[in-house]
């Protein structure tokens, strides 16, 4: 233990690694659990996360359900048991997904397998893809399914749209879509526009705004002309959400010049957007689009949000427009009920 703790305090990351290794040869199954406790006594850094990723792994290579048993009782948060089961189904699958099955109950995602599924999908990509599908919408799954991806990313774009294209659950096919899209984006908007809206579905819906939003700040003519291209509808209104939002970024006015350009297809999610991107850069902008809002109660909720956070943080400014432009009387009543 005392090795351990030379070790672990050492400054040069490849002289310990070397070190961490030669140490772990030599231990025996039963001295694991005070390794890794005596490892976490030592107050744990971000760039000492490795090390006990090494120790975990190492442990579950000899005894993984001691390790498992370990990781339950004594650390927060996950990342132990998924190092921990990673690496037993990288050795033995069936064995850890039996263990993962046994050792949960109720309706809910089992916590256990994300874990199992990084570490099968290398070596069984087709039995991980089984495993998520297993699974209900849940945070479990979402992180189960950012465990796959980066593994079919290595494979190209095709890979990626080839295997969300054979996921026959449309909830899980959604979200796998809406964050392939997110990355794809970063080098391909105008691929990945087209790949959206030849696959509708609730994941063109949340991702079409990201991917023009993210299109315009690489070339907004380019990506203008795109949604210019869409026909009217959701779709057309969703990327323009994205592209009022990057031009907000730039300057709340561009924003505005966007939407009186488009008036037919700003809807209350468009103009939703852009009051909250636009409010801490200029709040009278902001909210002087408020009643463009169709929608009577989401309009008051608006009105109501933002006014009450412009009084906080200038109540002079607010107060100002508050007297100098029309508002709902029952937004103008509960303000003066407030005061």
């Amino acid at each position: 233990m005392a090795r351990l703790g030379e070790i672990i305090r050492g400054e040069d990351a490849l002289s310990r690694t070397r070190s961490l290794l030669d140490l772990i040869d030599k231990l025996a199954p039963r001295d694991f659990e005070e390794a890794v406790a005596h490892f976490r006594s030592l107050g744990m850094t971000q760039d000492r996360m490795g090390e006990y990723s090494m120790l975990l792994t190492a442990w579950a290579q000899v005894d993984p359900v001691s390790a498992l048993t370990y990781a339950k009782a004594n650390t927060e948060g996950s990342f132990a048991a998924d190092t921990i089961l990673t690496a037993w189904a990288n050795r033995d699958a069936e064995a850890a997904i039996a263990w993962a099955k046994s050792n949960h109950t109720g309706e809910g995602a089992n916590p256990n397998l994300p874990g199992i599924i990084r570490g099968l999908v290398e070596s069984n990509p087709s039995r991980a893809t089984e495993l998520l599908a297993s699974m209900p919408r849940s945070v479990e799954r979402g992180k189960g399914l950012d465990y796959i991806l980066p593994h079919l990313w290595r494979q190209g774009a095709g890979a990626v749209k080839d295997w969300i294209a054979s996921i026959s659950d449309p909830s899980l096919q959604d979200g796998a879509m809406a964050r392939a899209a997110e990355k794809m984006a970063e080098y391909d908007p105008a691929g990945t526009s087209a790949w959206l809206l030849a696959n509708q579905g609730t994941a063109t819906n949340e991702a079409l705004d990201n991917v023009y939003s993210t299109w315009s700040r690489m070339s907004s003519t380019a990506a203008v002309t795109a949604f210019e291209a869409i026909p009217a509808g959701e779709n057309r209104s969703n990327a323009l959400r994205g592209l009022v939002r990057s031009a907000t970024d730039k300057n709340p006015q561009q924003g505005v010049d966007l939407l009186n350009r488009y008036p037919n297809d700003v809807n209350d999610r468009v103009l939703q957007n852009f009051i909250w991107h636009s409010f801490e850069k200029d709040p009278q902008t902001s909210v002087s689009q408020i009643s463009r809002m169709t929608d009577p109660q989401r309009q008051e909720r608006m009105y109501r949000r933002a006014l009450n956070a412009w009084i906080e943080r200038d109540a002079k400014s607010a107060q100002a427009w508050i007297a100098k432009n029309p508002l709902p009387q029952s937004v103008r009543d509960r303000l003066l009920g407030q005061r």
